[in-house]
């Protein structure tokens, strides 16, 4: 199965702010932009699943004014970013270091801000493309527009499996840049091709 990844584009907030599950606004021009670089390079008739953050079912707007075919994309709150609870909107240098170092000495079970643990995220995500892989079969295509967080999950499973991530440095450190289209091809049990 191949999945298309697109994250969304950059968000009208001052740089260095924790944001997930915080509904924020996208920059409307980056946007536009995403769309239509992503719009030339998908295939036709595409089923399309997007998270019910605005700033992705923003893109998810301009990429269907623009490309029909793809259809309306169907929301799924799995596809949502991590929600970093009480450190939502706050500056990253402001965060304790402690409770950074909280975190990445139990990375799998750690509710960073209290709210949402990394195997949380990364249960949410299988089961999101088990279903998916249920709905398009194992030769299928699908898109997601979706964030930075899930597509390290996506990573992570493909790589590993749905299997704890043990150790922060075991986390796909590499984050795909706003507005950016990227594919994973899955087979099963759960190898990978990254183009």
């Amino acid at each position: 199965m191949k999945l298309w990844v697109l994250r969304h584009a950059p968000v009208l907030l001052p740089p260095g702010l924790c944001y997930g599950a915080s509904d924020v606004p996208p920059d409307e021009a980056a946007t536009l932009e995403a769309a239509r670089l992503a719009s030339a390079a998908l295939p036709h008739g595409l089923p399309v699943w997007v998270s019910a953050l605005g700033r992705a079912g923003r893109l998810a707007q301009h990429l269907h004014l623009q490309r029909p075919d793809l259809g309306p994309a169907t929301v799924d709150a799995r596809l949502n970013e991590m929600n970093f609870g009480s450190w939502e909107l706050r500056h990253w240098d402001s965060i304790p270091r402690s409770a950074i170092d909280a975190w990445t000495a139990d990375f799998d079970h750690h509710r960073f801000g209290g709210a949402e643990s990394t195997r949380a995220v990364v249960r949410r995500v299988a089961s999101a493309l088990a279903d998916l892989r249920t709905g398009v079969g194992d030769s299928g295509q699908a898109l997601w527009i979706t964030h930075a967080g899930v597509i390290r999950a996506l990573r992570h499973l493909a790589a590993r499996g749905d299997v704890p991530v043990g150790e922060a440095a075991r986390w796909p450190a590499d984050a795909v840049p706003h507005g950016t289209l990227t594919s994973l091809t899955f087979t099963w049990p759960g190898s990978v091709r990254l183009p």
